[in-house]
């Protein structure tokens, strides 16, 4: 397994769904209609229901336990800033940077960006992981 490194970076692209933006209300028990109700988004300044902001963030998690660094990471921390809304059924691309590793405790420091098409932020933040072979 290869090790990772400063300046490293991986991509993934993402869509969201309806159906999953109503099951999130569901699991989380956040059902606030701008989520979930059309009618009532249409009246707001988005003119449309959005994405939660932890469902869409759950992108992060989603990449650095499946695939990068993968199987084996534990996280220990995440920082998130929601700079602008995010849509179903639009795509977007979710991009990681190395900033810092501490090799002696296998832990990394992960720039995490969620894009649109346009490179217009919708999410920005950090994360640190421990990995024990990759870090």
């Amino acid at each position: 397994m290869e090790r990772i490194k400063v300046g490293d970076v991986y991509t993934f692209d993402v869509m969201y769904h309806q159906k999953d933006v109503e099951t999130f209300a569901q699991i989380s028990g956040d059902n606030n209609p701008i989520h979930i109700n059309q009618e009532y988004a249409k009246q707001t300044p988005f003119g449309q229901c959005i994405v939660h902001g932890f469902f869409a963030g759950a992108v992060f998690s989603r990449v650095f336990g499946t695939q990068w660094p993968g199987e084996g990471t534990v996280y220990m921390n995440q920082e998130m800033s929601f700079r602008a809304p995010v849509f179903v059924e639009k795509p977007y691309t979710a991009k990681f940077k190395v900033l810092e590793i501490n090799e002696e405790k296998h832990r990394g420091v992960i720039e995490c960006i969620l894009e649109d098409e346009q490179g217009k932020q919708a999410i920005i933040g950090k994360a640190m992981l421990k990995h024990n072979n990759r870090f």
